[in-house]
């Protein structure tokens, strides 16, 4: 049995270690076998994962937008941004500090305007639009100091902006952070959604507990009568793919011009309305009962 549980009043006879929320920050927060420890007196409740099999789908935007619902309901967010050849998590809330470290040598997070922490190499570099041309390994090992030497201080969420595929990064993070939830996105074409496929198997070897698909770019509204258009002919390919799978569409997300304009000015922070209302109700249910 966990040390975790030596103080709990109900540990005699308990055969629910593994979903105990005291059980899950102890893994967190300590030293366990493939699970790299949190940096310094970092305290995080829960881990969830963004990803999809490729590029171009609007991950880093649906990761933005769960952060933004997220700290409007008063929780405390972190954003780490593992696309590392792709980070645009800055961009999207207008970061332009540069992350500096602690006098424990500690990476110290930069900050948005309503208070979401976020670590990104484009915090790094000098330019951000200069490539890195990185082999995996050191881009892995990025990722890990991402979340080793990071002082994140006590988050209730630190979100994590996968990066495309399944390769060497996405594995690392899978076997080295204890993600309690993984989000796939995707938009509603059917060779997206078999693409998908791969990043969602690839989830389930790893034993990984995706939470469901929020569909992206699903329609457009039209600005004479209102109507839904959607925007890749047949709306139900995604939905029809995701149900043989086993799993959900928790949200459906319009191609919005006004949107698109504030998170491309670093104003993702602006943007109104509950877009994301069902998968912030998943990650509700993970925070408030620690069931898995």
């Amino acid at each position: 049995m966990s040390s975790a549980c030596d103080s709990c009043p109900h540990a005699s006879g308990c055969t629910s270690q593994n979903s105990c929320p005291s059980v899950k920050a102890e893994i967190k927060n300590s030293a366990v076998p493939g699970i790299e420890p949190l940096g310094g007196d970092s305290k995080i409740t829960t881990v969830i994962g963004v990803a999809s099999g490729k590029g171009g789908v609007g991950k880093s935007f649906v990761t933005s937008m769960l952060a933004v619902e997220l700290m409007r309901k008063g929780y405390k967010v972190g954003i780490l941004d593992a696309d590392v050849t792709g980070p645009s998590i800055p961009r999207a809330f207008g970061l332009t500090e540069r992350l500096l470290s602690n006098e424990e040598n500690r990476i110290m997070p930069v900050s948005t305007k309503g208070g979401i922490k976020a670590v990104s190499l484009n915090l790094i570099m000098d330019d951000e639009e200069a490539p890195v041309v990185w082999r995996g390994p050191v881009i892995s090992g990025l990722v890990k100091q991402f979340w080793t030497d990071v002082d994140w201080g006590t988050l209730d969420v630190l979100l994590i902006d996968m990066p495309p595929g399944t390769g060497d990064v996405p594995l690392t993070v899978f076997q080295s952070i204890p993600i309690d939830g993984l989000v796939l996105v995707s938009t509603p074409q059917d060779l997206v959604s078999m693409i998908v496929g791969k990043a969602r198997n690839m989830a389930r070897m790893m034993n990984i507990n995706v939470l469901g698909v929020v569909e992206n770019m699903s329609y457009t509204i039209c600005p004479h009568c209102g109507e839904k258009l959607p925007l890749w002919g047949n709306d139900d390919t995604l939905a029809q793919s995701s149900g043989e799978a086993g799993l959900v569409i928790l949200d459906k997300l319009p191609l919005d011009a006004k949107i698109m304009t504030l998170v491309d000015s670093g104003k993702a922070e602006d943007v109104n309305g509950d877009l994301l209302t069902n998968t912030i109700s998943r990650i509700e249910g993970l925070l408030t009962s620690g069931n898995k």
